[in-house]
């Protein structure tokens, strides 16, 4: 018994099938990276899950230099908030990927002075699995698969890693001039 590992091109952009156990993969990484992500930002928003809120977090983004505080703090909370949940679900997947990548830019730029370890790795470690996911596509078992509007693929994937690269640097273009 072999596992079925067939593809069906259905538009230039979009690639169908794959196998049963590569769709799994890819749920498990976007569950639990996605809800863990959105608890990141959860903590920064509402205080959820031993976070200090919304006032603690934009007095903290100013310290970081990132001013005013309460637009920065806000944006990277809700950021990480929809980011993370929309890719769990598998919605909008693309977009998910680059709200992802985008803030683990950011945050690259924010610890690399420190390091590696201790410093930027987190930031890495969740541009990565967003790199990973824009490019695979959130597999069979997402709200993505099979709608109209669901996109995977190479052009796809660097249409996330092109909007995130867009926004990390318009937020770290700003964070210099204000």
């Amino acid at each position: 018994m072999t596992a079925d590992t067939t593809f069906e091109r259905t538009a230039d952009t979009t690639i169908r099938g794959g196998s049963i156990s590569g769709d799994t993969g890819l749920l498990i990484l976007r569950l639990v990276f996605g809800l863990l992500f959105a608890a990141h930002g959860a903590q920064k928003l509402f205080g959820w899950f031993g976070g200090e809120g919304l006032a603690a977090n934009n007095a903290g983004f100013e310290k970081m230099g990132f001013e005013p505080g309460t637009v920065f703090g806000t944006v990277a909370g809700l950021s990480e908030f929809a980011g993370g949940l929309l890719l769990a679900l598998g919605a909008f997947t693309p977009l998910a990927a680059a709200i992802v990548l985008g803030t683990g830019i950011v945050i690259i730029d924010t610890g690399f002075s420190k390091g590696l370890l201790g410093g930027y790795e987190m930031g890495l470690l969740f541009a990565v699995v967003a790199l990973a996911v824009a490019f695979t596509g959130p597999g069979r078992f997402s709200v993505d698969h099979g709608r109209a509007w669901a996109r995977t693929g190479l052009t796809w994937g660097a249409v996330s890693v092109v909007t995130a690269v867009a926004a990390a640097g318009l937020t770290l273009i700003t964070k210099a001039v204000l």
